[in-house]
């Protein structure tokens, strides 16, 4: 199947964006805006993604089989992908978009009219919300996902779309997008999408001339850099580096208990290759169980071998899996010398690797399934040892009985977490998550109340 150039991101790759060439594609996105999308109704566009994810969650969708047989290029082995795709648009269903909806607004319907609810009348006002005129997102190439969510919920405001993709990673958004053409031409004719790298200015300034939104995901560096760059005109929201943990405390390590607990935090690692900010640089394991730290790790490890067989990491350049050799070389010194530090690993490959250390301190993983297990006396101990990088915390997954979780949850909460998710859906959360623990469709919105 060939794609028709509907997109900049369909021309070949030798073909050259100029910044004039943006600024008449944004110009157009405007006009086609006017005209196609911003009288639209909710119902109509809610309708039209719910349709759109239900063909992507199907085997023979010719669009979904083309991201798949591109998977390798995009650095994950296609069941990885495939896994990816599942969550995402099994989620996106029209419950979850009238619940988002709902939970931003208090009305799925306040963005086609002025809507009162109940302290409004009682006030005798109303409010209805307006989306920007054109929305330019700059996304990160790590994981497709956060992409596909950003156009979601441009489409869910009204807004035109230009999006900017990372090098090579533009894949899976513009499939995205040619499946919205499908469904609806006038629609498609609202979305761009380009790629190119990084650091060109004169491309970059003429794009976000024409925004009056500018949303990014990257590294903290790509995003104070893309917010000195957005002009005066344009709201800017960021969304920059984050990493996650995981919690488990002692009652959930029974030896009863012990293989679903390690299936479940497999999948956390096992996801998109643990490449997102959501996904597990620790698991922070407490002292008390039957089950050790060291014995909880070493069934991880034979978990992450196993999923190796039918869900293998993807392809790594020479670089990346270099420095996972060489950190594994590190902690295999250490472990020869110390029985507080050992380590397990993929055989002839960097596929996964597992250290157990008994100093608690939080490290960075190298991702690509390298994961650390580090034991604790409570949860204070492991907040105390992940202070460093307290306001990056995005997520932990936690483990818990139900009598400890809520007060864990509260507790990681008022320490920072932006979010608290069982354990094996730390890469998995529902559509209306608030990420950064920001409202994500009412931070794009304008309100506008009506005093009657």
């Amino acid at each position: 199947m060939r794609l028709p150039d509907y997109f900049l991101a369909d021309l070949p790759p030798e073909a050259s964006v100029s910044a004039a060439m943006l600024t008449e594609a944004c110009q157009t996105l405007k006009r086609n805006r006017e005209q196609y999308l911003a009288h639209r109704s909710t119902e109509f566009l809610i309708e039209l993604l719910s349709e759109t994810a239900q063909r992507w969650l199907h085997a023979d969708y010719a669009l979904r089989g083309l991201a798949l047989a591109g998977a390798e290029g995009l650095g994950f082995s296609r069941p990885t992908l495939a896994a990816g795709l599942d969550a995402f648009f099994g989620q996106l269903t029209r419950a979850n978009l009238v619940g988002l909806m709902e939970q931003e607004l208090n009305h799925h319907h306040r963005l086609d009219r002025f809507f009162a609810a109940g302290h409004e009348r009682m006030a005798q006002r109303a409010a209805t919300v307006t989306g920007p005129e054109l929305i330019v997102h700059v996304t990160a190439g790590n994981l497709p996902n956060p992409a596909l969510m950003s156009i979601v919920l441009g489409l869910l405001t009204r807004a035109a779309q230009f999006v900017k993709c990372a090098s090579g990673a533009s894949l899976v958004p513009r499939l995205f997008a040619h499946s919205i053409y499908e469904a609806e031409p006038k629609l498609g004719a609202c979305l761009e999408l380009a790629e190119w790298k990084g650091g060109q200015k004169s491309l970059e300034s003429a794009l976000f001339a024409e925004a009056d939104f500018v949303t990014a995901t990257g590294t903290d560096e790509t995003i104070r850099a893309i917010r000195q760059e957005a002009p005066e005109h344009a709201r800017f929201l960021g969304y920059g580096h984050r990493v996650s943990f995981g919690y488990l405390t002692h009652e959930t390590l029974g030896a009863a208990r012990l293989k679903k607990i390690v299936e479940r935090a497999a999948d956390d690692v096992v996801a998109w290759d643990q490449l997102g900010c959501l996904s597990p640089h620790v698991f922070y394991v407490e002292h008390g169980a039957g089950v050790t730290a060291e014995e909880f790790a070493e069934a991880l490890a034979q978990e992450l071998d196993r999923r190796e067989a039918h869900q293998p990491r993807g392809p790594l350049p020479v670089p990346v899996a270099a420095l996972i050799a060489s950190r594994r070389s590190f902690y295999q010194l250490r472990a020869a010398h110390s029985r507080d530090t050992r380590l397990w690993q993929s055989s002839g490959s960097t596929a996964w690797t597992v250290v157990f250390e008994s100093d608690p301190r939080f490290q960075l993983s190298c991702l690509h399934r390298f994961v650390y297990v580090k034991s604790v006396t409570d949860l204070r101990q492991a907040l105390q040892a992940a202070d460093h990088v307290r306001r990056k915390v995005s997520t932990v997954g936690l483990a818990a009985s139900e009598e400890r979780a809520v007060t864990i949850a509260t507790e990681l909460a008022r320490w920072g977490a932006a979010r608290v998710c069982p354990l094996g859906q730390m890469q998995n959360p529902p559509l209306a998550w608030r990420h950064d623990g920001r409202p994500p469709l009412a931070d794009m919105l304008r309100w506008t109340d009506w005093e009657q």
